[in-house]
C-alpha cells in the first residue's frame, strides 16, 4: 500500500478540519498551517500518490530543470511539452506583472531555483562533499539568497534541502516555506525523491531517509472540493479493498555514475516509474 497517501491525506484533512482561514497575495484565500511534517524510508518505497493522477515525468524533468540543467529559462520546460511555469515567465521585453526585471532575464523566472544552483555550484559542491566527506554534516543546498530575491519572478517554494549520510544511505530533509498542498507537494515530494535516489546512486550510497518540512501548508479553497474528492477516494477504496493501491517501483539506469548524463529529453529514458497505479486524475487550479 502507498504510504505516501495515507500521511497526504491525513495532512489535507487536517487543513480542513484545523486550518485558519486567511486573505493572501493571490486574491484565493486559503485554509493553512504551520510546521507539517511528512516522512518516508526510500528504501522501503517510492513516494507518489495512487488517489490520484501525478505527472511523473513533468515532475522529474521540472527538477531536472532545476538541479541538472540548472536554467531559469522556460522554454527548456515548454520545449518538453511542459507548461507549469508559464504563469511566472517574464515577457520577452522583460517584464513581469508590471516589473522590469530586465531584458537580460526575458523567457525566464529570474534569480531563481536553477539560476541560484548554477550560481554557487550547490549540486556540484554537494556531489563532491558526499564522495570525499561522507560525514560532513554542513551539506545544504539553499535556494534562498537574499541578495537576489528582489530579480526573482517567484522566490523558491522549496528553498533548503539538508543531505546526510549514515551506514551507506544517504538522507535528506526538505524545507518548504510555502506549499500549495493539492498542487505542489504532490510534485514536490516525488521530485526531491527521485533527486535523492539519483545523487545517492552516482555517489555510490543507497537512498535512506526523505523527510519534507512545509512552514505553510495550504489548500485554496477553489480546491476543496478536488480534495474532498479525493479523500473520498480513499475511504471507497479501503471500504472495498481494504488497502489502497500499490507504491510503483522507481527505476534507474544503474549505467549512470554521472549525474549531468542522466537524460533530460522529453522521453526521461534513464529514470522510469513502473507499475503506477492511480485512480486517475483530479483537476486542481492554480493560483499565481
Amino acid at each position: 500500500m502507498a504510504k505516501f497517501d495515507e500521511q497526504y491525506l491525513d495532512l489535507c484533512e487536517r487543513i480542513l478540519k484545523d486550518g485558519t482561514y486567511a486573505e493572501n497575495r493571490t486574491g484565493i484565500a486559503t485554509y493553512r498551517l504551520p510546521h507539517q511534517v511528512l516522512q518516508f524510508d526510500l528504501s522501503e518505497e517510492f513516494p507518489i500518490l495512487t488517489t490520484k493522477f501525478v505527472a511523473f515525468k513533468h515532475a522529474v524533468l521540472e527538477m531536472l530543470w532545476i538541479y541538472q540543467a540548472q536554467s531559469n529559462d522556460v522554454r527548456w520546460l515548454q520545449e518538453r511539452g511542459i507548461k507549469i511555469w508559464n504563469e511566472w515567465q517574464i515577457d520577452e521585453k522583460g517584464f513581469y506583472q508590471g516589473k522590469d526585471f530586465g531584458k537580460e532575464h526575458a523567457f525566464t523566472i529570474g534569480t531563481a531555483y536553477g539560476w541560484i544552483v548554477r550560481r554557487y555550484e550547490l549540486v556540484q559542491n554537494l556531489i563532491e562533499t558526499i564522495k570525499t566527506d561522507p560525514n560532513n554534516r554542513r551539506m545544504i543546498m539553499s535556494l534562498w539568497q537574499n541578495e537576489f530575491l528582489p530579480t526573482a519572478a517567484l522566490p523558491s517554494c522549496v528553498w533548503n534541502s539538508q543531505w546526510g549520510v549514515i551506514d551507506g544511505k544517504l538522507n535528506v530533509m526538505v524545507t518548504v516555506r510555502s506549499n500549495d498542498v493539492p498542487l505542489g507537494a504532490p510534485f514536490n515530494v516525488s521530485q526531491y525523491a527521485v533527486l535523492c535516489y539519483l545523487i545517492a546512486q552516482v555517489c555510490g550510497l543507497k537512498a535512506g531517509l526523505m523527510t519534507y518540512v512545509i512552514n505553510d501548508a495550504h489548500i485554496y479553497e477553489n480546491q476543496i472540493d478536488g480534495i474532498k474528492e479525493q479523500i473520498a477516494r480513499r475511504a471507497e477504496k479501503l471500504e472495498k479493498d481494504g488497502e489502497l493501491l500499490p507504491a510503483p517501483k522507481l527505476w534507474i539506469n544503474p549505467k549512470i555514475k554521472d549525474f549531468f548524463q542522466f537524460d533530460n529529453s522529453k522521453k526521461l529514458l534513464d529514470i522510469k516509474l513502473e507499475n503506477y497505479e492511480h485512480q486517475g486524475k483530479i483537476a486542481m487550479p492554480v493560483a499565481v
